[in-house]
């Protein structure tokens, strides 16, 4: 019982983090990242404001605000109750407060799943020290949520947040795995050591793709700041202009082909045939493929750009399961599917 209660936590707690990646990139996309300036409160107030006359500018931390300008380049000068009254958007307001709900369940499923772990903590230590791992990283990004609020949404806190996501998502994947009463294994005539080598290399490119789209998305940020009038379309020619943007853009046929190669490994080797995972990756691979080709010859449109977020962050889940079921050679398998097989 212990142990599909302590899956279904951790299945939980990592669901709770890619849905928050999904409505952490809405909230990039829609420019609503100062949408509350400060941290834990928004605007002062627990509960956030639907009008700026419910705002009481005269016990707002000036003096603070005006620091986390001149963090962004700005004239701190220029901050004032006024200024402040002026940027005031509702709407950038209640996003990114529903952003920072969306964080609760994480947090609450993370401390489950670590509780839980507590009851293997001699018949399978490695299970809970991963259940504590994830509980840190949760803790770990929530104070980096709130430096990326303080800093004014500097690019290299944004990318720290990231990466901290992204190692997230593996323990948390790896808790769902190890916390099984087996964890399960696929069944392979042959070929387990070429398909592991071919699943870990794909695993670290999508990494390496992973990062190189948090420098294309601070990129894009940029340009929207800079660009108030320019239609999102006109963006596409600067972009190619950018030599991370054209790696980013190739380095995504070398994953298609890692992604296709592997199934194809997969498929000719598993007497039981490929998995659901294996086939989300390479399903994932190809929608991937086809939103970049949107955004590169179409139109950068936003709701592509929080699609391509999201699935980037279910694929990385999604390789690495791959990659923790591969067999070893001559390995004593438990052929049982687990709870997400």
């Amino acid at each position: 019982m212990s142990h599909a209660l302590y899956q279904k936590c951790a299945v939980a707690a990592l669901v709770s983090v890619l849905v928050l990646i999904f409505v952490g990139a809405i909230v990039r996309v829609t420019g609503a990242g100062m949408g509350c300036p400060d941290w834990p409160t928004c605007w002062g107030l627990l509960i956030p404001p639907t009008k700026v006359e419910e705002v009481d500018f005269d016990k707002l931390p000036i003096e603070k605000f005006q620091k986390k300008a001149e963090r962004m380049g700005r004239d701190p000068s220029t901050i004032s109750r006024e200024s402040l009254r002026k940027e005031f958007n509702p709407r950038h307001v209640w996003t990114e407060f529903v952003n920072r709900l969306f964080s609760l369940p994480v947090g609450f499923f993370a401390f489950a799943t670590f509780i839980i772990s507590s009851t293997f903590f001699k018949s399978r230590p490695h299970v809970f020290w991963l259940s504590f791992a994830s509980l840190l990283l949760v803790l770990a990004n929530a104070i980096m949520g709130a430096r990326v609020v303080y800093s004014g949404i500097s690019p290299g806190v944004l990318s720290s947040h990231l990466a901290l996501a992204m190692l997230l998502i593996c323990v948390l994947v790896h808790c769902v795995w190890a916390g099984g009463v087996k964890p399960w294994k696929i069944e392979m005539t042959k070929g387990s050591d070429k398909l592991r080598i071919m699943v870990a290399v794909l695993l670290g490119s999508i990494v390496v793709e992973g990062i190189l789209g948090s420098q294309i998305r601070e990129i894009t940020d940029e340009m929207a700041k800079a660009h108030l009038d320019a239609p999102r379309e006109t963006w596409i020619a600067e972009l190619e202009q950018n030599a991370i943007y054209l790696i980013h853009r190739s380095f995504s046929w070398l994953i298609l082909i890692l992604a296709v190669w592997a199934y194809y490994l997969a498929k000719i080797n598993q007497p039981s045939g490929t998995t659901p995972t294996q086939k989300g990756v390479v399903a994932i691979v190809f929608a991937q493929m086809i939103l970049g080709v949107v955004m590169a010859q179409v139109h950068i449109y936003s709701w592509v750009q929080v699609l391509h977020v999201g699935l980037a962050a279910i694929l990385l889940a999604l390789a690495y399961r791959w990659l923790l079921i591969i067999p070893k050679k001559n390995a004593r398998l438990h052929l049982q599917p687990d709870v997400i097989s």
